[in-house]
């Protein structure tokens, strides 16, 4: 348990990966030793114009937020590990 304030830095890296008409993007975030990923994909529509960057940044957010999700259920996971698994309703 951390007392008072206290500032952490995490630093997520972006690889991204371009194949023709498809963008391809990972996002790592290691904390604790424990590293997690996210994925994502972007592809062009052959009658839309070459915008590389929007693949970039499609495929990034996509990523990105799978790597938001997988958070997500990481504290999920340790709140049921400090408080235990929720109890039965009362009847």
């Amino acid at each position: 348990m951390r007392i008072g304030n206290e500032s952490r830095i995490w630093t997520i890296e972006v690889e991204l990966e371009e194949t023709n008409d498809t963008t391809e993007a990972k996002a790592v975030l290691v904390i604790d030793g424990h590293k997690l990923g996210g994925w994502g994909r972007a592809r062009r529509n052959p009658v839309d114009p070459e915008l590389p960057r929007v693949g970039e940044e499609l495929a990034t957010a996509r990523a990105l937020s799978d790597l938001a999700h997988q958070l997500v259920d990481r504290a999920a996971d340790l709140i049921q590990l400090a408080e235990g698994p929720p109890g039965r309703p009362l009847i």
